[in-house]
């Protein structure tokens, strides 16, 4: 399928504009790092050749949370500032993402999930909830895949777990997405806040197109082994289709049975009205309300 330049330009500025919705263009707040600026609030632990930032908030059960592609955490505000009041929020920059530079390494969904097994270690953590946005999202369900015990309840929120998930146009857009076509874009700018090597987000745009449309993948037989209670969220006009999220619930258990003659799976599904991909993150309205409810809600007895 052939990409437009008026396609590409349109999928700039919604990356853009998922930045500026979530408060990095109106109301920065930057976690600046060079010359002249004062630190970052965060921490660093060294994790498998990495220096992986993160940041803790509020005080409780911890909750890992993971931004989506080519984000910082301050994209995720105030969702953070909401959760916070429940738990102990622990926000983490990915592999060349804000301030955790860049190694080398390729990117990959198995070793940022280790990343963050082996955060959990460094901060004593045995068991954690995890809740992933996009990228995050599939990174979260790596470490559910890959580090089972370390995970008590997770979050997905409009992530897949097969590539070709994706609408054809979006696929054709992160195939043909480069630094400069982002560049001077709020997302750009929050990363040039952020990173220790500004000069790195080209390749930080070519590691996430990468990832994202040369490695194809289906965890489909991993879903389905799964566990862990699983809250799978999407939005109605996201970038895959609701029946992608439906069918994650399904390979949950989810959907097959009469609940009142059956009983509740511990997995539930959300389908947020009017929401885009670039908007879900920023539905707090909605996903408040639902997310710690989800988290904090006992396994429902099964019917006799």
């Amino acid at each position: 399928m052939k990409t437009s330049a008026k396609s590409i330009l349109a999928a700039a500025f919604l990356l853009s504009s998922s930045v500026l919705a979530l408060g990095c263009g109106s109301d920065p707040k930057p976690t600046p790092t060079h010359e002249n600026e004062s630190p970052a609030p965060g921490s660093y632990a060294q994790v498998n050749g990495l220096n992986l930032y993160y940041e803790l908030h509020g005080t409780g059960r911890p909750l890992i949370l993971l931004h989506g592609a080519l984000s910082t955490i301050d994209s995720m505000q105030p969702f953070i500032s909401e959760l916070a009041k429940t738990r102990q929020v622990i926000a983490v920059e990915l592999q060349a993402h804000g301030h955790t530079a860049d190694v080398d390494r390729p990117l990959r969904f198995e070793t940022m999930a280790d990343d963050i097994a082996a955060l959990m270690k460094h901060l004593n953590i045995e068991s954690a909830d995890l809740c992933g946005y996009s990228l995050g999202g599939g990174v979260a369900l790596q470490v559910a895949f890959r580090h089972p015990q370390a995970v008590r309840k997770l979050v997905v929120l409009s992530t897949t777990f097969k590539s070709n998930a994706w609408f054809p146009e979006n696929q054709a857009i992160m195939a043909t997405m480069t630094g400069e076509m982002l560049a001077g874009s709020p997302m750009h700018e929050a990363y040039l806040r952020a990173a220790p090597r500004p000069e790195d987000f080209p390749v930080l745009v070519s590691k996430v197109s990468h990832l994202l449309t040369k490695n194809p993948y289906d965890w489909s037989q991993d879903v389905a082994a799964l566990k862990v209670p699983t809250l799978v969220i999407a939005g109605d006009s996201d970038s895959l289709p609701p029946t992608h999220a439906v069918e994650m619930f399904g390979l949950l258990g989810g959907g097959k049975t009469d609940g009142m003659m059956a009983g509740i799976p511990n997995s539930r599904l959300a389908i947020l009205p009017g929401t885009t991909h670039w908007g879900s993150i920023t539905r707090v309205d909605l996903l408040v309300p639902l997310i710690p409810s989800f988290l904090d809600e006992q396994p429902a007895p099964s019917t006799p």
